[in-house]
C-alpha cells in the first residue's frame, strides 16, 4: 500500500488517460471539445495528488526503484502546471486544423506521466522507462499533421536521431551495471567510492550516458534535431516540447550524474563544461541569422541548455538548486512566447516568421506586452526572472571554479540580447504586413496575461521559488 500511496498521482494520470482516450472514441465532432476540458480536468486533479506529497518525509517504493523527496513533488507540480497552460493555449490552435486533437491530449498527458516517473527514478531501468514513455509520446505529437510534409519528415528525423540516443544511453547504462552490478543509483554511488578498479568501466558507460542526456536536452554538438523539429513539428506540439520536457531531463541529470555518478564528478564535469561552452555560443550566434521564429527560438533553446548545464558543472547543492531553478523559469517563460505566436496564428495562417509579428504591440497590446516580457526575461535583463536566474547561474560556476565559463555566458548573454530585441523592434516599430483583427478568448488571455506576470513577479520576488530549489538540494 505505501508503494501505491507514494504512486498516487502517476497511477491516477495514466488511468485517466487511458478513460480519455476510451470516451474520445465514441465522441462525434461536435463533441470532441470535451476531450479538452477531461484532460485538464484530469491535471488539475493530478496536480493537486503532487501538491499534496509535498510536506511528505523523503520515502522509496517499488524496491528502491521510485522515490518521493524534496526535488520530485516541486517539479512534477511545475511540469503539470506548464502543460494544463499548453493544453490552454494550444485549444484554438488545434481546433482550427486537421490535427488529431483528441490524440494531443491523450499524447500529452502520457507524456507527463513519463516526465512524472523520470522525475522519481531512483533506478536506470525506471529512468529509462519513464524517458520512452515521454520520448514514444513526443515522437507521435510531431507527427500529428499527417499531411504535411514538414511534419511528416521532422517526425522521422525525431525518431531515427532519437532511437540512436536512447540506444547510446542504455549501453552506458548497461556498461555502468557491467562495472557495478547494480541499477540502483545510490549503490552504484556506493560501490564505486574509492573503488577505482570498477570505476574504469563506470567511465566508458558515463561517456555514453552523457551523449544519450546531451541529445534529450539539445546540447551541442547533438543539438541537430532541435531547429528542424521546432520549425516543422506544428506549433502547438513545439511549444509542449520546449517547456515541461526540460524540466524532466534536468531532473534526470541530476538522478544520474549526481545521485548515482557523483564519485565521476571529474570526469562528467569536463565534458559537460564543454558542450555548455559550445551551447552559448553556437545556439546564440546562429540564433541572429534566422528569420523564422522557430528556429530562433530552437537556438535560443540551446543557448539556454547551456546555461542550465553550467549550474550542473559544480558539482555542488548551490549550482544543482540555481540549474534547477533556470530549468523551471525558463520553462514558463517559453510557454509565454509560443502562447502568443498560437494566439496570432489563425486558421490557415501560422506565424512563424518574425515579419507576422509586425505590428503587434498596435494590433494587440496585451500578446505585444507579453512577447516584450518574455522576450525581455530571456535575454536575461532585469527586473525579470531570467536574469535573476542568469545571475543564479553564473555566480554558482564562478563559486564553483569555472570562471572561463562565466565569462563566456556574459559575453553571449549580451551578442544573444541582440535577437530578442530584434523582435520587440518588430512588434512596435516595424508597420504590420496583416491588419487582420487578433481575437483571443478570455481564458487565452487571461492565461497569458497571468503568464506574463509571473514572469515579472518572480523577477523581482525569486524567493518564492528558489527557496524550494534550495530546500530539495539540503547542505
Amino acid at each position: 500500500m505505501d508503494n501505491l500511496q507514494i504512486a498516487t498521482p502517476e497511477i491516477f494520470l495514466l488511468s485517466a488517460t487511458c478513460l480519455v482516450l476510451v470516451i474520445g472514441l465514441f465522441l462525434n465532432k461536435d463533441q470532441r471539445h470535451l476531450n479538452y476540458w477531461l484532460a485538464q480536468a484530469a491535471l488539475l486533479i493530478t496536480l493537486l495528488l503532487t501538491y499534496s506529497q509535498i510536506d511528505e518525509p523523503s520515502s522509496t517504493a517499488f524496491s528502491k526503484a521510485y522515490a518521493i523527496d524534496g526535488m520530485t513533488s516541486t517539479l512534477k507540480c511545475w511540469i503539470i502546471a506548464i502543460t494544463i497552460g499548453g493544453f490552454l493555449y494550444s485549444r484554438d490552435y488545434l481546433n482550427d486544423r486537421p490535427i488529431a486533437r483528441a490524440e494531443y491530449y491523450v499524447l500529452g498527458m502520457f507524456g507527463v506521466a513519463g516526465m512524472m516517473i523520470m522525475v522519481s527514478a531512483i533506478n536506470m531501468l525506471t529512468i529509462y522507462l519513464g524517458l520512452e514513455l515521454l520520448a514514444l509520446s513526443l515522437y507521435a505529437m510531431v507527427a500529428l499533421h499527417r499531411n504535411n510534409s514538414d511534419s511528416s519528415e521532422a517526425a522521422m528525423k525525431y525518431f531515427v536521431l532519437g532511437a540512436l540516443a536512447s540506444g547510446m544511453l542504455l549501453y552506458g547504462m548497461s556498461m555502468i551495471y557491467g562495472a557495478t552490478g547494480s541499477l540502483d543509483l545510490a549503490t552504484i554511488n556506493t560501490v564505486l567510492e574509492g573503488k577505482a578498479e570498477r570505476s574504469v568501466g563506470a567511465r566508458f558507460g558515463l561517456v555514453f550516458v552523457i551523449v544519450g542526456l546531451a541529445f534529450k536536452l539539445g546540447a551541442v554538438p547533438f543539438h541537430m534535431w532541435v531547429p528542424d523539429v521546432y520549425d516543422g513539428a506544428p506549433t502547438s506540439v513545439t511549444l509542449f516540447i520546449s517547456t515541461a520536457p526540460k524540466i524532466a531531463a534536468f531532473a534526470m541529470i541530476i538522478r544520474l550524474l549526481v545521485n548515482g555518478l557523483e564519485t565521476l564528478h571529474a570526469d562528467w564535469q569536463q565534458m559537460i563544461a564543454i558542450m555548455a561552452a559550445l551551447s552559448m555560443i553556437v545556439g546564440n550566434l546562429v540564433a541572429i541569422a534566422q528569420t523564422n521564429i522557430k528556429r530562433m527560438l530552437a537556438y535560443s533553446t540551446i543557448s539556454h541548455v547551456g546555461f542550465l548545464l553550467m549550474g550542473i558543472i559544480t558539482a555542488n547543492n548551490e549550482g544543482y538548486s540555481s540549474a534547477m531553478f533556470y530549468a523551471i523559469t525558463y520553462s514558463f517563460t517559453t510557454l509565454a512566447a509560443f502562447g502568443v505566436l498560437l494566439a496570432i496564428s489563425r486558421k490557415g495562417f501560422d506565424a512563424n516568421n518574425l515579419e507576422d509579428l509586425s505590428g503587434l504591440g498596435k494590433r494587440n497590446g496585451l500578446l505585444g506586452i507579453v512577447m516584450t516580457i518574455t522576450m525581455f526575461s530571456l535575454a536575461g535583463m532585469p527586473p525579470f526572472v531570467g536574469f535573476y536566474a542568469k545571475l543564479a547561474v553564473l555566480k554558482a560556476a564562478i563559486s564553483g571554479g569555472f570562471l572561463w565559463l562565466a565569462i563566456i555566458g556574459v559575453v553571449m548573454s549580451v551578442i544573444g540580447a541582440f535577437y530578442y530585441l530584434r523582435i520587440i523592434k518588430i512588434m512596435y516599430f516595424d508597420d504590420a504586413i496583416d491588419n487582420t483583427e487578433i481575437e483571443t478568448t478570455a481564458d487565452v488571455s487571461g492565461g497569458l496575461a497571468i503568464n506574463g506576470l509571473a514572469v515579472v513577479a518572480l523577477g523581482i520576488f525569486p524567493g518564492m521559488i528558489m527557496a524550494a530549489c534550495i530546500a530539495a538540494f539540503p547542505s
